[in-house]
């Protein structure tokens, strides 16, 4: 049995903050706001208590199945149950780049039935203006277009990825520290994240696809289908190159911040071998000790001349240093 304080808890958990419900209808092949009377696109963001209540009441839906369009952590899934078809699906979260590094993916939940579309979000809403929405002629091609929504904004978040992975890379190379290095690694395993959501959401395209004529869906639809499988593919490749990029650079980088340090310290060390013997002579000779060997020299001129001596025997030996330790 669906417990409701178990899902008021998980939304505690996992920060899920506003709550929005709209409607949409089709018209001229577009999704459209309109009166939930006349809307046959239903969507629950982040349900309240209420809301919860309305869809496991009034319009009958599993309790398992609604946890797992609100679970994170829920893998994508297809199932036929009754007339209706429940698609768990996975979808990146929005997220700034500018401020963050951490990717996440969660659930949504769309239940097709043959009069309504209800969609279950546990995070953000879904942009019906943008292109992917324009030409919708049925609720299983408004669905198909929301796969194809979500495949689009992992590429996004994919193109982000590369731009920020090059960004990382050229402060790597004067980089003595790990900041950028966790950083490149915190990317790293996000894109595991995405390709394990990627992989999740092909098993579920690979079954649409397999049964759709059985499932209803026409040949126009069909034909969606297929162009949204070959833009699914392309994207988890593109993250399985990004990935396999990521992980052999790490090694190289991590080489090239040690090799930074040893530069540092080979410098380091070159100064205090200058300076040992600077600091001998000074150290032997004395301020008074050298007063008396210049006795009968104006002192202004004897300590510049020594100070001279001192410098370029320095530098002298920098040089010499600096050549064989190469």
């Amino acid at each position: 049995m669906f417990n409701i304080n178990c899902l008021k808890k998980q939304v505690e958990i996992y920060g899920w903050e506003a709550d929005l419900k709209e409607y949409y209808r089709l018209r001229d092949g577009f999704v459209k706001p309109g009166a939930a009377e006349e809307s046959s696109i239903w969507l629950y963001s982040v349900p309240t208590e209420m809301e919860t209540k309305e869809l496991l009441e009034t319009l009958h839906r599993d309790g398992h199945a609604l946890e797992s369009a609100l679970d994170p952590d829920e893998i994508s899934r297809l199932e036929k149950i009754g007339d209706d078809l429940l698609v768990i699906w996975k979808r990146p979260n929005s997220t700034v780049f500018a401020r963050q590094f951490k990717l996440e993916v969660s659930s949504v939940g769309l239940f097709l039935r043959k009069d309504r579309l209800e969609i279950i979000l546990s995070e953000g809403v879904i942009p019906f203006v943008d292109k992917e929405f324009h030409g919708v002629g049925s609720l299983p091609d408004a669905l198909l277009r929301i796969l194809q929504h979500t495949i689009h904004h992992f590429l996004d978040h994919l193109k982000a990825i590369k731009v920020l992975t090059s960004d990382i890379q050229s402060k790597l190379n004067t980089s003595l520290g790990n900041q950028y290095l966790l950083q490149m690694f915190t990317l790293g395993e996000d894109l595991i994240y995405y390709i394990d959501a990627l992989q999740a959401n092909s098993a579920v395209l690979g079954k649409l696809q397999k049964d759709g004529e059985k499932l209803g869906f026409s040949k126009t639809e069909l034909a969606m289908m297929e162009d949204v499988m070959i833009e699914h593919h392309q994207c988890c490749k593109q993250a399985e190159i990004y990935s396999n990029i990521l992980s052999g650079l790490m090694d190289t980088r991590a080489s090239i911040i040690n090799n930074n340090m040893n530069n540092l310290l080979k410098n380091l060390t070159i100064l205090n071998i200058v300076f040992l013997p600077l600091n001998l002579i000074a150290g032997v000779g004395g301020m008074s000790e050298f007063s008396n060997w210049t006795k009968g020299i104006d002192w202004r001129i004897s300590y510049l001349v020594f100070g001279i001596v001192m410098v370029l025997f320095g530098l002298l030996l920098w040089r010499v240093l600096i050549r064989y330790m190469r």
